[in-house]
């Protein structure tokens, strides 16, 4: 045996005899994107059990515009839903802190943008990180009672599917058939955690929230509203679209909005300084 064969080996056993990419490989249109533009980046985050595609358009369109966009991949996603079971919320962050620190090395000002959960994870990071310059939660979730009570459920294991709620019969989101109960238990915490600390943001807030949506309750986008100490602060309501409105009728509405929100908080700033 060769010293490249110990080290698989070594590298084998030390991750359970294999790892969870080699058992469980990205599938394609899950992987994460990177887009290098000027100094103003973009974090763009997926949501819960899906998976890059439905941020894709979105970030395309802003790096098409000149910005520099990261949609990192979050942890366990994108992959099989056995894989998202053995990570942790704090493994949600920590995707999403290494595209933001990815911008920071290429950037002067950052915007955060997310899709349910990603937008829940688009609130932690202004409320942990202040120099945000500004935030685009879409249909983001602070409080699902139906999730709370799921995750509370004993000798059951998965779940049937809450992805791909469009609007639009053409498209169907990547995302996974099944949810892990104990991925279920690890959003509760993230939502109850970030709900508690939504008066610690304070930068300028578009969000988006579908009128009729199956999966989070619009009026999670409400509370956000109100919670937050933002003093540029927007509510706009998405007609036409459910839950996964950036692959939905309304996507074109969001990225024209987002764009002129980005142009508008640049302007402020730059006035201000």
């Amino acid at each position: 045996m060769g010293w490249e064969e110990y080290l698989l080996l070594g590298i084998n056993l030390l991750n359970g005899g294999m790892n969870m990419s080699e058992k469980y490989p990205i599938i394609e249109g899950a992987e994460p994107f990177y887009y290098e533009g000027n100094e103003i980046g973009i974090l763009v985050s997926h949501g819960f059990t899906g998976s890059t595609q439905s941020m894709r358009p979105l970030g395309e369109a802003y790096a098409n515009a000149g910005y520099t966009v990261c949609g990192p991949r979050l942890r366990g996603h994108g992959t099989h839903y056995e894989e998202m079971e053995t990570t942790t919320y704090q493994d949600w962050i920590h995707s999403v802190e290494e595209g933001y620190q990815w911008l920071k090395e290429r950037c002067s000002t950052i915007f955060v943008t997310g899709l349910s959960m990603g937008g829940t994870l688009t609130l932690y990071m202004a409320e942990k990180y202040p120099e945000i310059k500004g935030i685009i939660p879409i249909n983001a979730a602070i409080e699902i009672s139906d999730m709370e009570a799921a995750a509370s459920l004993e000798d059951v294991r998965f779940l049937d599917a809450i992805g791909s709620d469009i609007k639009n019969p053409d498209i169907k989101e990547l995302a996974y058939e099944k949810t892990p109960v104990k991925s279920i238990g690890e959003i509760t915490e993230l939502m109850k955690k970030v709900k508690g600390d939504l008066e610690k943001v304070n930068c300028p807030a578009l969000i988006f929230v579908s009128k009729e949506d199956h999966v989070v309750p619009p009026s999670n986008s409400q509370e956000i509203y109100s919670s937050i100490k933002s003093a540029a602060k927007e509510l706009v309501t998405l007609d036409n679209s459910y839950h996964v409105a950036t692959l939905d009728n309304d996507q074109d509405i969001i990225i024209e909005r987002t764009l002129h929100f980005l142009q508008r908080v640049l302007e402020t700033s730059s006035l201000q300084g």
